[in-house]
């Protein structure tokens, strides 16, 4: 399972706040076109015609705060997907790549035993391949929030008292991708991928999960005799952060599952009617 992380959406009290990419992460698909560099500090995935790639985390969490610095695909990426995503249960950042010059998608989705269709799409604020940018998961047992360069764009709240599913029982490995999906990501399969553009590159580097609970043989690291529960276990978002979360709802939001009515004729999943 993952978090976050192209982000994405956890190493866990390894005893440094940055993350190393040979001690903290696996190559799992794509041979060359994933490769570590600078000394363990930069991740490169790479897309050609023949394949994509992608990493995993080597650990499992239950619960964390991850973040992750991340450069997306230039020029023409049509049809690119980076993901972070789960066998089961999921905390999803995906960027839907398009034609050179419009804007990514930034897609993000929460599943529940393989069952997700809670999907939130928006247009960044920036250029995500001219430069890095942070992309963070804050997971507790009470709610879910995504942020970008610190900034909350989502929070998915844990509202299992009305029913609606949420993922607090299985722990999650950080998982992500780069792959071509111009059959259904880019307008709906309406652009494909320019070739002649290949290979594609995404990097990634920082990764920082200095505050999540690694899962060891059936137990998380942070149940210990001795342990005083961080303040993120139980974090909410101030009243400045609310304000955040509204203004990009407001401005950069174009897609919520909750608005659309044709999607759902027969009425709305029951957390789209809380406040």
């Amino acid at each position: 399972m993952l978090l976050v992380l192209v982000l994405f959406t956890l190493t866990s009290l390894t005893g440094s706040s940055l993350g190393n990419f040979y001690q903290d992460f696996d190559i799992i698909w794509g041979d060359w076109r994933a490769m570590i560099l600078n000394d363990g500090e930069l991740l490169n995935l790479n897309l050609d015609q023949a394949s994509g790639s992608g990493f995993q985390s080597k650990n499992e969490y239950l619960f964390g705060k991850i973040d992750m610095r991340l450069k997306l695909v230039p020029g023409n990426s049509a049809g690119t997907l980076q993901s972070k995503g789960s066998a089961w249960d999921e905390i999803d950042f995906e960027f839907l790549g398009n034609l050179s010059g419009d804007p990514y998608i930034l897609h993000t989705n929460v599943y529940n035993q393989g069952k997700g269709e809670k999907e939130q799409q928006f247009y960044l604020w920036f250029d995500p391949t001219a430069d890095f940018h942070t992309y963070s998961i804050l997971w507790n047992p009470q709610r879910i929030i995504f942020y970008v360069d610190g900034s909350p764009i989502r929070e998915f709240k844990n509202m299992e008292s009305i029913g609606v599913p949420f993922p607090r029982y299985q722990p999650m490995r950080i998982y992500s991708t780069l792959w071509n999906a111009d059959d259904w990501a880019t307008r709906g399969g309406l652009v494909k991928t320019d070739w002649s553009q290949a290979p594609f590159t995404a990097s990634y580097t920082s990764f920082n999960a200095s505050n999540a609970c690694v899962w060891i043989n059936g137990a998380s690291s942070c149940d210990t005799n001795n342990f005083s529960p961080p303040a993120w276990l139980s974090e909410d978002l101030d009243s400045t952060n609310l304000d955040k979360l509204q203004w990009v709802q407001t401005n950069n939001m174009i897609y919520n599952y909750c608005t659309d009515a044709k999607r759902f004729p027969q009425g709305f999943p029951p957390e789209c009617n809380m406040s």
